[in-house]
């Protein structure tokens, strides 16, 4: 006869006092550890325009599109002024962002360049979409070669994933990043915040500010 206690004997059945608590446990971890990287990634936005008012922290800015914008910056914010350079002064080994457009050829002709100081090496490097107009590109990377071409510079750049050639025509402005302070941030300097973090209630903060020392425009 069949005997269902016998069946029974070589099923080892989960003990619900051990194995349900580390499962909730471990969805709880889950819950907590994605909350905490969602709290940690506020989205940012890029805001190019005019310094109209500054009180304090608080800076009330006129961007490119026509808005007006308050954007509070941070207590220790990073004040860079943007000032113009020579072609001269890229050469291979250099750390530099080209904002450009894509060729037929898959080259990037520039319409920006901005070097970076040396303690920037590496900052957002790579090649991707940018919105100083239309279809425009952003590559952050070294520059590998140099070299004089008929329409201006060729220069070679490589990153991590890849490399572009670039050809950078003698109109084109070239600026660098030099570390200032907040005598920059003054009435009707133009500036650049690359990521300014939206705050839940809808604030903008800033932990670095870009301005254009001696009436540049920050062209990238």
């Amino acid at each position: 006869m069949f005997d269902r206690r016998n069946s029974l004997e070589g099923i080892i059945m989960p003990k619900p006092n051990t194995w349900m608590p580390r499962a909730v446990a471990a969805a709880f971890a889950t819950f907590i550890a994605v909350s905490s990287v969602s709290a940690q990634q506020a989205p940012t936005v890029r805001i190019r325009g005019t310094i109209a008012n500054v009180d304090g922290n608080m800076l009330d800015i006129k961007t490119r599109e026509g808005s007006d914008v308050n954007v509070r910056m941070t207590d220790n914010v990073a004040v860079f002024a943007v000032v113009k350079t020579e072609l001269s002064e890229i050469k291979e080994g250099s750390y530099i962002g080209v904002t450009a457009m894509p060729e037929p050829d898959g080259t990037q002709r520039a319409i920006a360049v901005h070097i970076f100081p040396e303690n920037q090496r590496g900052a957002a490097e790579g090649f991707r979409p940018w919105d100083a107009r239309a279809n425009s590109t952003m590559t952050n990377a070294t520059v590998t070669q140099t070299v004089k071409g008929t329409d201006g510079q060729n220069i070679t750049v490589k990153y991590k994933d890849g490399e572009k050639k670039v050809v950078v025509s003698p109109d084109t402005p070239i600026v660098s990043f030099v570390a200032s302070d907040r005598s920059e941030i003054k009435p009707g300097a133009k500036l650049i915040i690359f990521g300014a973090a939206k705050k839940e209630d809808g604030s903008l903060e800033a932990n670095r500010v870009n301005v254009g020392r001696d009436g540049i425009t920050p062209p990238m």
